[in-house]
């Protein structure tokens, strides 16, 4: 039995901001909990940027309970006037007497300030219940708002052996119907996928999210440093906003048809290849604040090597398939095991037959 406490509440606030996994845009994901004296009196959550915070949604369905209340926010509330009013001036507008607060918010604009706010007025506010739970919960935000580049996630369904694919090219399916679901359900919850060209050219997907029920596409991006996307490739059929990043040894002639087919071109470097670092400053330009890569070994490489990547999901199929079939990591590996790429924070989660191991890689330390 869970004990009713702060940390009860508090859970519950959570709980409730995840459910918006994937629907906040490059916003985070908010949950908060209004109690008066023992009771549940509003519970709301940030459901789409733009709209109404999770703090409002509360205290709307607290109403008059509200005074004297309290109040738990998994992050800071907002003091500044963005696309909605801030949250502190409604808090304190409310009555609110205290205000539990997970996580400050790391955006510049906020930064302590709606905290502050409170504190002035004369609330309660305690700061760090759950923190660490609040700040994974919103990983992608908190690298966006600060950087401007997009949180990246490789996604790649494996066998034991480490391959995608085996020696003729068949890929369809290494794993299992749970854990494909699982990948379309992560697709809704980003911002936007990223595949090599190769892999729209060996398997022509639809990079879209597709679920027992709806759910959200994400911006389909496509790495093609000399334009050799056809023009009746899926991923220009319009089902979704697609962006192609290339190179300025693409065709002009290319360059127009691609964006005649209606894809948005982006010119990321003079060549060979596209340049990774560019591009994704330029989709964070687009307000793209997350990305799931599902490409192949070589884009998934360039990426490690490049050091873009912020954490890998790797679905494991009890599968092995040997010979020369391609790897899911294409790039120059260390002489020694020392200087192999060591992943931390380590889980592992079950998909029907098959196994997700998620881990984040460790910037500058050897295993």
């Amino acid at each position: 039995m869970e004990l009713l406490n702060d940390e009860f509440y508090m859970r519950l606030a959570l709980n409730a901001a995840a459910g918006a996994a994937g629907q906040t845009g490059i916003n985070p994901m908010v949950g908060c909990v209004v109690v008066n004296d023992g009771r549940i009196v509003g519970i709301g959550a940030h459901l789409k940027r733009g709209e109404g915070h999770a703090e409002v949604h509360a205290l709307n369905m607290a109403g008059d309970n509200a005074r004297g209340a309290a109040a738990y926010v998994t992050l800071e509330p907002c003091s500044h006037h963005g696309r909605t009013p801030p949250c502190s001036d409604r808090l304190i507008r409310e009555g609110v007497k205290r205000v539990v607060v997970a996580a400050m918010d790391p955006n510049p604009a906020v930064a302590g300030r709606g905290l502050e706010k409170l504190r002035a007025a004369g609330i309660d506010v305690e700061v760090g219940l759950l923190g660490e739970q609040s700040r994974k919960l919103n990983e992608a935000f908190n690298k966006y708002i600060v950087t401007g580049i997009p949180f990246v996630t490789i996604k790649t369904a494996l066998t034991l052996d480490g391959r995608i694919a085996t020696k003729t090219g068949s890929s369809k399916w290494i794993t299992g119907p749970a854990a494909r679901e699982a990948v379309h359900t992560l697709r809704h919850r980003h911002n936007a996928i990223m595949v090599g060209v190769g892999t729209v050219l060996a398997d022509d997907p639809e990079l879209t999210t597709r679920l027992s029920v709806p759910g959200l596409h994400p911006v389909r991006v496509v790495v093609d440093s000399m334009l050799r996307i056809p023009d009746h490739a899926r991923v220009l059929n319009g089902e979704a906003r697609t962006i192609v990043l290339t190179t300025a040894q693409a065709q002009a002639a290319r360059i127009e048809a691609v964006q005649a087919a209606g894809a948005e071109v982006i010119v990321c470097g003079d060549g060979p290849r596209v340049d990774l670092r560019a591009a994704l400053e330029e989709l964070g330009k687009r307000e793209i604040g997350s990305v799931l890569v599902e490409g192949g070994g070589v884009l998934n490489g360039s990426l490690l090597k490049a050091g873009l990547v912020d954490k890998l999901m790797l679905f494991y199929a009890p599968k092995l398939v040997g010979g020369a079939a391609p790897s899911g990591f294409e790039f120059d590996g260390p002489e020694a095991m020392s200087g192999a790429l060591q992943l931390e924070n380590v889980t592992i989660e079950r998909y029907g037959g098959d196994w997700c191991v998620t881990g984040y890689p460790a910037a500058g330390r050897e295993g």
